[in-house]
């Protein structure tokens, strides 16, 4: 029987500020209390929810090329239930809820990103590799995030603004304790909702805003190849403002060099040149490519040299993390290890390292057995290889995915996988694994990496939610493994059905545009001798190495070099709504509640436009068309900037709405 006796009243002062010195952060449910969490309903609304969202990410990801986030739906879904139904400790319940309904989002990214590349290729792959590349990389992601949980989740508090699990959080708090908190939640939900509903479903305005709406515009992109773009979304927005401007100024430092000075040099210098440097059959000049297909053929690739140099840089700087992980794993193997984890308190109570160890030793011999005995590769000796590289790149960049995460609620995976690729295919390549079996294992190979990846960021995003509400950590994790099993075999039924139904090659095939990418990377490398962009690459790695010599936050920089600048010019108004109105007063709580509000609004604006993201795809699906193509074409991009700026002027006067306390 629960010990709480009242409705949470929303999340501490504290939640989302660094601690003082010898403050401490209070979570709703205390340590001591032992409120209602892994019950036959929770677990099952989650199952359900996994399936659920599972089967409707694939199919609108592969199919429409949208691929939603599940978790704040999911969230919404679970509150609304458990408010309708009358549910005891229903925070607690829904916590589990989402964090096992959230496996459907990650795992699809793992899958959907890369395995559909086979049937692309020309290839072919069966339903069991599908499902043991999908859960056998999502088990690897839970494993190796575990030790690290503590130091991303406790130790860095106030110190990364983790987005989406705020929004989420803010989701799950304000649907359990009411009053004033879920009135404004719900109002910047349905005003969100509606703004983005409006522009993905009948394009009313124009979701991207480009300086090529006026006439010198496109004559200096024709030219120069010099734009700005930015997405006039409600959701982006309130990323941005829980982002924070200083990050999102990084962000887009990162972006702005890569777009205002990157791509126009390459015009400058090789504009008359075809460069293929992954010779994937390139045969336009790079002065007749628009400024999107150069960052999309060159300049992105410098944003994934650099996330993946300011990762390595990451692991080699977190070294002591590293070593305090592995080390509190070894010390558990002692009786004082397993006596000290007895009492350490319940909502800091991991899966017991022991058990996490033996986990990785068993997941990492079940990979090898896959790779071995599965039909990936062809001897004993290439599966140690494959196996070598899902180990290594997994566990190391396990903390890059987290970092991504818990900065701008955005994992670069498709970054890291086509990195993955490449090296696994240069690998498999000296070992004699080369041509259409070559490409299948490849594939294979970075469909556990990626899964194991997507799924690691995704843990750190609900671990986070629970140390604010005040769950047992060893809850979630342990419940996450079956809703991965349950995502993996889900994900995996529906591509196959979606293969017979309607191919991934020909006029009507599936979009499935990470899928293609990963089939441009790897085709060439296996078959025609093809490289990979090392120069681009080495280009990235020089700029991450200079922003840490100079102390600037090279992931958080890279990270704005990779994403498309439409989605970060908007992070940094949001983030600068954030500065503007915590500042605005010469009383300290004023602007703290200030900024509390503004944080409200922007997670309204992030789940509801999640979730009519979620009904808009559907409707496509569905080829229910109510697009106003005419208007949008003539007046969509230039009425763009009158509804944005509502938005924002909404958010800084709803925000500033706040008495002192």
């Amino acid at each position: 029987m629960s010990e709480i006796e009242t409705k949470p009243q929303g999340l501490p002062e504290n939640a989302y500020r660094e601690l003082k010195q010898g403050e401490k952060y209070e979570p709703l449910y205390s340590p001591a209390q032992k409120p209602l969490e892994v019950t036959p309903w929770s677990v099952t609304v989650g199952l359900l929810m996994t399936v659920l969202f599972s089967a409707a990410a694939a199919y609108l990801g592969l199919k429409v090329g949208q691929v939603f986030e599940a978790a704040i739906p999911i969230a919404i879904l679970a509150v609304g239930l458990s408010t309708a139904l009358r549910k005891k400790d229903a925070l607690s319940q829904n916590v589990i809820i989402q964090s096992i309904g959230a496996c459907s989002g990650c795992v699809v990214a793992g899958s959907i990103f890369t395995l559909p590349a086979i049937y692309i290729l020309g290839l072919d792959i069966n339903f069991t590799q599908m499902v043991f590349s999908s859960a056998l990389g999502g088990v690897l992601g839970i494993l190796f995030l575990i030790p690290f949980r503590k130091y991303f989740v406790k130790d860095m508090h106030g110190k990364y603004p983790f987005p989406e699990a705020t929004a989420t959080a803010q989701v799950l708090v304000s649907g359990e304790s009411g009053g004033g908190s879920a009135k404004t939640l719900v109002i910047s939900g349905l005003i969100g909702g509606i703004y983005d509903f409006l522009v993905a479903t009948f394009g009313t305005w124009a979701e991207t805003l480009s300086t090529t709406v006026m006439h010198w515009g496109q004559v200096v992109a024709d030219k120069a190849k010099l734009v700005l773009k930015i997405n006039t979304g409600a959701a982006v927005l309130g990323l941005g403002y829980i982002v924070g401007l200083k990050y999102a100024f990084i962000i887009c430092c990162g972006s702005l060099l890569v777009w205002l000075v990157i791509i126009p040099l390459m015009n400058l210098i090789w504009g008359g040149n075809v460069i293929d440097l992954m010779h994937t059959g390139l045969t336009d000049t790079i002065g007749s490519m628009s400024a999107d297909t150069i960052f999309k053929n060159y300049a992105r690739h410098i944003g994934i040299g650099g996330i993946a140099t300011a990762g390595i840089i990451g692991i080699i700087k977190s070294f002591g993390v590293i070593k305090s992980a592995v080390g509190l794993a070894v010390g558990e193997f002692s009786k004082k290890g397993a006596k000290d984890n007895a009492e350490t308190e319940r909502t800091q109570r991991d899966i017991k390292m022991k058990s996490v160890v033996f986990g990785i030793v068993i997941a990492l011999v079940a990979v090898f057995a896959f790779f071995a005995f599965g039909g990936v590769v062809n001897n004993i000796w290439q599966a140690l290889i494959g196996l070598l590289i899902v180990a290594v790149i997994s566990f190391l960049f396990t903390t890059v995915a987290a970092n991504a995460i818990a900065i701008v609620g955005t994992n670069p995976v498709s970054g890291m996988t086509i990195m993955t690729l490449i090296i696994t295919a240069i690998v498999l390549v000296a070992v004699g694994l080369k041509g259409n079996a070559g490409m299948v294992a490849a594939l294979l190979i970075g469909g556990v990496v990626c899964t194991a990846l997507s799924v690691a960021g995704a843990l750190v995003t609900d671990l986070k939610i629970g140390y604010w509400i005040g769950t047992t950590p060893a809850k979630q994790e342990s419940w996450k493994f079956i809703g991965i099993l349950v995502a993996a075999v889900t994900v995996s039924g529906v591509m196959l059905i979606l293969n017979k139904t309607y191919g991934f090659v020909g006029d009507k095939a599936l979009v499935a545009p990470q899928a293609n990418a990963m089939a441009a990377v790897i085709q060439p490398m296996m078959q025609d001798g093809g490289s990979a962009p090392w120069l681009l690459y080495g280009i990235g790695a020089v700029i991450a190495v200079l922003l840490t010599i100079f102390k600037v936050p090279a992931l958080a920089f890279c990270l704005g070099m990779f994403i498309p600048i439409d989605l970060n010019l908007p992070l940094l108004v949001g983030g600068a709504i954030s500065w503007f109105v915590s500042t605005r007063s010469k009383d300290a709580k004023v602007n703290a509640g200030r900024k509390e509000k503004g944080t409200l609004i922007a997670s309204g604006f992030i789940a509801g436009g999640a979730l009519m993201g979620v009904v808009s795809a559907l409707l496509k699906f569905a080829n229910v068309d109510w697009f106003l193509t005419s208007w949008h074409e003539n007046y969509g991009e230039a009425i763009a900037i009158i509804p944005f700026i509502g938005i924002i002027a909404y958010m800084i006067c709803a925000s500033m709405k706040t008495s002192k306390q």
